[in-house]
């Protein structure tokens, strides 16, 4: 097993080179770059001209021709364009940019964010906790309700409890994950009717007059509504997915032998079935997580205003804030990578007949 996992480690290196490279590549087409940004800022704001072009004199700004690569630019002297350029490592070939951003991203060295001045290091450990708190909350939610339910389902396969609760989970996969928290606030959050949890945030402003109970008691009080929201749509996926998989193993050969033997059904249920229908529930595990985490992270932390890596993401990318987007984008895969590698060996844990090394043998 060790030498698979060495495998795996190793496989992860090319894997997220070609996932950052690609992404950098696709970001050299994409118009409206930091410097397109600041620019745009400039029009509007003219202290913002004299902190990024080093403290120049307000004369700098009058009509003397820009660089025409850049739209709106040709009332700045070329330069300051050029200065920009330098400060932001443009002036350098792309190859040269992606190399030395994976030089620095090994020894995650993620550097500044180019508009907050602050460390993309600092930005995301500040973020993380929110989208981690969501997505696993929110994953151990949907496998406490799904797996037991959905084993009841393949047991009673075709009776009304199926057939009422599979009308249910269709419903509620059909329904987006944004728009039932929207119907959360409405009913639950004081929109129109009840006000009973809160409607933004993960505590309470006097957090730090409570006491340990009460801290506890305010955090699951302001997180109950997001979790809901985010497991509505992996509860429906992960219901099925077991149902689907316990029935495939009822109705295999070694049940009905089991059976003959004088077994009782949850001896065999939970003895045999449960170990191999099981697999297939957990090699989800990672996309689910995932999904949550990253998927849903964004609508739902605007929805109920928690600055999480999901809001930080997209504020990055609308922005040009190309050291954020490709931190926290080195993160995210790295993260993924590791999370595919536990699902394998979650697979050894639940039934150690697997064997990756004679497989890749």
């Amino acid at each position: 097993m060790g030498a698979y996992i060495l495998r795996r480690l190793l496989l992860m290196i090319p894997t997220l080179v070609g996932i950052m490279l690609i992404n950098f590549t696709l970001t050299q087409f994409v118009p409206g770059g930091p410097i397109e940004q600041i620019i745009a800022r400039l029009e509007g704001e003219g202290d913002v001209f004299r902190n990024i072009a080093g403290g120049g004199d307000a004369g700098q700004q009058q009509q003397v021709g820009g660089d025409e690569r850049y739209l709106g630019a040709r009332g700045l002297p070329p330069e300051f364009i050029a200065d920009l350029e330098k400060q932001f490592g443009f002036d350098k070939p792309a190859p040269q940019r992606f190399l030395e951003m994976m030089g620095n991203y090994l020894r995650f060295d993620f550097g500044e964010s180019y508009f907050r001045s602050i460390s993309v290091v600092d930005l995301v450990i500040e973020k993380m906790p929110v989208s981690i708190t969501l997505g696993l909350w929110s994953t151990l939610l949907a496998y406490l309700i799904s797996i037991p339910l959905g084993i009841r389902k393949a047991v009673r396969d075709g009776s009304k409890f199926d057939t009422w609760t599979s009308g249910a989970i269709i419903v509620a996969y059909a329904i987006p994950g944004f728009l039932f928290a929207v119907l959360l606030i409405v009913l639950f959050a004081g929109g129109s009717y009840w006000r009973i949890f809160p409607l933004r945030g993960l505590t309470s402003d006097n957090w730090e007059q409570l006491t340990m109970i009460g801290k506890i008691t305010d955090y699951f009080w302001h997180i109950t509504l997001p979790v809901v929201a985010s497991t509505i749509s992996s509860f429906a996926t992960l219901t099925l997915l077991t149902k689907n998989s316990f029935l495939d193993e009822i109705n295999k050969q070694y049940v009905l032998t089991a059976k003959a033997k004088g077994l009782t059904e949850g001896r065999v249920l939970y003895g045999h079935v449960f170990r191999n229908a099981m697999l297939i529930v957990i090699a989800g595990f990672p996309g689910l997580f995932l999904a949550v985490l990253f998927g849903g992270g964004l609508l739902i932390e605007t929805i109920f205003s928690l600055d999480g890596l999901g809001r930080l993401g997209y504020e990055a990318a609308v922005a040009r804030d190309y050291p954020v987007v490709f931190g926290t984008l080195y993160v995210f895969g790295l993260l993924g990578l590791f999370i595919g590698l536990l699902s394998d060996l979650m697979y050894v844990f639940v039934d150690p007949r697997i064997d990756f090394e004679k497989r890749a043998g």
